[in-house]
């Protein structure tokens, strides 16, 4: 019992681990210092053994505290936030002097209001907290102040927000982070738990349903013990799965996690095994784990109670782990590849409940197997058709690799033609005009397997124009852009046509090009671009991306065409796309030392510009976008992947109406 505990207990933290320690609490108020002067005031109660950073600290210290108080609009600064003495110390993990807080600390900041009437304030503080073994992340926290007539003081919301943003040692207007990625691991674990399902019905998880409903439906003295005995089994498989999911992120860490889906060797091995897992759905072999694993597991399995239990959700496991195991792997490499540590835990939670649920309801109401249908040849079918799937899903990793060395082996067409005859070989199949070694013989076509066939064939055909420079939105961050093919503009395309039309640039200025299909000007380097946004007096769009990069291909497919972004991205900023993954060597003796990690030397573009984000933005996730002056100053708040045309056109619109003022 205590092992089971302990497993749950290693679950839970694997969910909630980011918000386990929050050891500074944040209030604020107002007081009047004069008829038109007031001190916000800022005071954090901070938790024993935890401390807070001053405003100012040394280079290469921790992140200072810093505070941002919105627009100053009806309301000017008057000198920079003020803090208390505070501690000054030997920092045993940044081996320096620097000041902190402990216990408590009140910040000031004297403002002079520029209206009679009642205003409201939002700010925002960052910070770092740290105790004498580690520290905690970067954390920004809203701060709320209202002002109305004669004020002695008033407690403001405070509402916290895990993001993070520009360091910066004074008081200053920055820049925030985007929201985190909460919408990507959400559709993983969608994805997971469909997947999930999808295992269920395959010829090894299947037919072990009624031989478990059978084994409680014996060992259960009641009807509560067996529902009792089920739910610790439907338990047991979530934290079998997901304890697969923590190893994986443990051994492979957040860094590594974040470099997966640009690091050219890792797409490679992943296009190999998604191969092998193909080829073993399509009935070649079988992918299966040593028999004395499963003979150890049953032994232990016969020991009752909950430990025997669990060793039952083990042995099931091991026993199906020749359906399930590709479908695992497939799993843990796409939630791996996304960047984030916890998305290999969200995607084995996902698949592990979906497998688990059944399970647990029908071993908790034998009844119900009455109404599930009978094994038989369309199990095999399920199995095929998921090995068509990774196929298809194999050569994205492939293409990934391609376009971060960029040797256009896997361009758009070739791409597009592999996933043609893979979809159209799979509806041939699901009509029953391809036959595999281990399929029953097809007597008639079932209404779901016909149904299955005809979107199948639907979807090749769908992709045939495509070939000749159709956009193919709906599958627009699968295959390579349409400028990484072997005819950008189309088949047959004259570009003395309408592409140009829209844009008043009459010559393609040093280090620029003109990004196909729709003559969008950008640029490669960012001295260059920035020295061109000075020229022609326009601000500048940074755009963080990467050849590999699926969210990126998304915008550009789908939101920078349409008519208002378009027209803005031609003829009122400079855009300047610095790619992350660019595998190109820096040119000799232009190769510099890390500033994230001290003594080692950057030897690629795309590490360079990697690291000036991570530096600069306090951001590595992309696409990522910043508008800023010919001073390198914010106009907005940067953003990230943005598919809603009216906010990001919103978004671009008050950037440049910025740069104008």
């Amino acid at each position: 019992m205590k092992k089971i505990v302990l497993l749950l207990a290693l679950f839970l933290y694997s969910i909630g681990y980011s918000q386990i320690h929050d050891p500074v609490s944040w209030s604020t108020s107002v007081e009047k210092f004069s008829d038109t002067e007031y001190d916000l005031i800022i005071t954090s109660d901070i938790e024993e053994n935890w401390h807070l950073y001053s405003q100012t600290v040394p280079e290469g210290g921790p992140i200072s505290t810093t505070f941002f108080f919105g627009e100053v609009l009806v309301f000017e600064l008057v000198g920079n936030t003020s803090e208390e003495e505070g501690h000054i110390i030997d920092d045993p993990i940044f081996g320096m002097k620097i000041k902190y807080f402990g216990n408590k600390a009140t910040f000031k900041q004297r403002i002079k209001v520029l209206t009679e009437n009642s205003i409201n304030i939002e700010g925002e503080v960052e910070f770092m907290v740290c105790n004498d073994a580690n520290c905690l992340p970067p954390t920004t926290v809203d701060l709320e102040f209202s002002i109305k007539g004669k004020l002695n003081g008033v407690n403001s919301k405070v509402t916290e927000k895990k993001t993070k943003i520009s360091k910066n040692n004074s008081t200053v207007i920055k820049s925030k982070q985007p929201k985190s990625s909460d919408k990507g691991l959400l559709t993983i674990f969608i994805i997971a738990f469909f997947s999930g399902f999808a295992a269920l019905l395959t010829p090894c998880v299947f037919p072990m349903i009624p031989m478990t409903v059978s084994f409680f439906t014996k060992q259960s003295k009641s009807k509560a013990a067996g529902v009792k005995n089920a739910l610790i089994y439907g338990a047991s498989i979530v934290i079998i799965y997901v304890l697969l999911g923590i190893l994986v992120s443990a051994i492979f860490g957040a860094d590594a996690l974040n470099a997966l889906s640009t690091n050219v060797w890792f797409n490679i091995i992943f296009f190999v095994l998604l191969i092998v897992f193909a080829i073993s759905f399509l009935g070649a072999f079988e992918i299966v784990l040593p028999s004395s694993w499963g003979t150890k597991v049953d032994a232990q399995a016969d020991r009752g109670g909950i430990i025997g239990i669990f060793f039952m959700a083990l042995a099931l496991a091991i026993v199906s782990f020749s359906c399930t195991g590709p479908i695992v792997g497939t799993l843990l490499v796409e939630a791996a590849a996304g960047g984030s540590q916890i998305g290999p835990i969200v995607g084995m939670l996902g698949f592990s409940l979906a497998l688990a649920i059944p399970f647990a309801l029908f071993a908790a109401f034998p009844g119900w197997l009455n109404s599930l249908p009978k094994s038989g040849g369309w199990l095999n079918t399920v199995k095929v058709v998921l090995g068509f799937l990774e196929l298809a899903l194999a050569f994205k990793f492939l293409s990934n690799a391609d376009l971060v060395l960029q040797l256009h082996w896997l361009e758009r067409e070739v791409f597009l033609a592999i996933w043609i005859a893979i979809f159209g070989v799979l509806a041939f199949y699901l009509f029953g005009k391809i036959q595999l070694s281990h399929d029953s013989p097809l007597t008639h076509i079932s209404v779901g397997r016909l149904s299955l066939g005809i979107l199948s064939l639907t979807f090749t055909i769908y992709m045939i124009p495509g070939l000749w420079g159709a956009p193919l939105n709906l599958i627009s961050a699968f295959p390579p852009s349409q400028s990484y093919s072997e005819s950008p503009y189309g088949v047959g395309f004259s570009k003395t046509g309408s592409s140009q039309s829209n844009t008043n640039h009459s010559g393609i200025p040093d280090g620029a090009h003109l990004m196909a299909p729709h003559d969008i000007m950008a640029f490669k380097d960012y001295d260059k671009g920035l020295a061109y946004a000075k020229k022609v007096g326009k601000p500048v769009l940074l755009d963080f991306t990467g050849y590999a990069c699926v969210n990126c291909r998304k915008m550009e497919q789908n939101v920078w065409p349409k008519e208002r972004i378009l027209s803005i991205l031609k003829n009122e900023v400079v855009l300047i796309s610095l790619y992350v993954d660019d595998k190109r060597p820096l040119p000799a003796g232009e190769e510099i030392e890390s500033k994230l990690r001290p003594g080692k030397k950057l030897k690629y573009i795309g590490q360079k510009w990697s690291e000036f984000q991570t530096i600069k933005y306090r951001a590595n996730a992309q696409p990522f976008y910043v508008l800023m002056n010919h001073e390198e100053e914010n106009l907005t708040n940067p953003t990230a992947y943005t598919p809603d045309v009216e906010e990001y056109y919103v978004w671009l619109q008050k950037g440049i109406k910025s740069f104008e003022k």
